[in-house]
């Protein structure tokens, strides 16, 4: 039996199959539950701190609401409104939530952060984004995987920066799966030899694969997944002009994903710019809508997971 009460949720990494696999059966539940219609109030009377440094459309939608499918009460906190942005510690911050909420979801630049936050705060701190990991994005994405595709014998192809916090948390859900993901970026923005070697060995554990190639056909070829990401992150506009001439060869086109199975489906976590065509995007292919809106049922799964008693 799977209990995860009272876990910190920052990286897929610190998780196990089973631990996941009890997370993305949960998120369908939820989901289940909502399409008939069943109240599930199950966290009523608590309280969520949900603390954004970054600005937000689907994760603070999700989260929001998710919290109130629960029964919790959302307690949106954008930072410029909190003394942190006037110079008070992490550390200070999470012990003070600590006494008023039962659970910190925080949306950060540094991954740091929410280390911190985890360190000095006994109530459960969820990474909702930090530039080293989005395991939330990704718990949603392997719901929409398992239903469109199932989770046996898919291949995952990984098209753009691959040394941004979605590829190495698709990296690390799709090793611990068991999963082949091959990540197509150009050799500057290819995952650091450190999430490599993590994820590589998760994945040699549970009988996954990791490629990683500077050649986009090669990424893409025969996959059931063509996933891409943004080029320029937020906290790397300065670097646009650079970033858009170097990936151009890794834009997802219908020239590109034509190497991909006949069948495949097309992901993106959203919001979208320059990195993919709207032929591809708007396509039969394309899952977008669906996975977007898995980002709620994922959402209900780790919260409720972390506080249920």
């Amino acid at each position: 039996m799977v209990n995860l009460h009272g876990r910190d949720f920052l990286c897929l990494k610190d998780f196990t199959q089973d631990e996941v696999q009890y997370l993305i059966d949960l998120s369908s539940e939820f989901k289940e539950k909502l399409r008939k219609g069943i109240e599930h109030y199950y966290l009523r009377g608590k309280v969520a701190a949900l603390l954004f440094e970054k600005p937000s459309t689907r994760t603070r939608s999700s989260l929001e609401v998710a919290c109130y499918h629960l029964g919790l009460h959302p307690m949106y906190m954008d930072v410029t409104t909190t003394q942190i942005s006037r110079g008070e510690p992490i550390k200070d911050f999470a012990r003070v939530m600590d006494r008023y909420v039962n659970i910190i979801v925080a949306r950060v630049y540094k991954h740091s952060t929410l280390e911190a936050m985890a360190k000095y705060a006994n109530a459960p701190v969820v990474n909702a984004l930090s530039d080293f990991s989005h395991p939330l994005q990704i718990l949603g994405d392997l719901l929409t995987i398992r239903e469109k595709k199932g989770l046996e014998g898919i291949r995952i192809a990984f098209v753009g920066d691959g040394d941004n916090n979605v590829a190495h948390s698709l990296m690390f859900g799709a090793a611990i799966m068991g999963l082949e993901i091959r990540i197509g970026a150009p050799e500057k923005y290819q995952p650091s030899r450190e999430v490599f070697e993590q994820a590589n060995k998760i994945a040699e554990k549970y009988g996954g694969k990791i490629i990683v190639t500077s050649d986009p056909i090669k990424a893409v070829k025969d996959v059931d997944v063509v996933y891409t990401d943004v080029w320029v992150s937020m906290g790397f506009e300065k670097e646009a002009k650079e970033r858009i001439k170097v990936f151009e060869p890794f834009r997802v086109t219908w020239d590109l994903v034509e190497h991909a199975a006949s069948d495949f489906i097309f992901m993106h976590c959203l919001p979208r710019h320059e990195e993919v065509t709207d032929e591809v995007f708007e396509s039969k292919h394309s899952v977008v809508w669906d996975q977007a809106e898995n980002r709620l049922h994922s959402a209900k799964a780790v919260i409720y997971a972390l506080l249920k008693e």
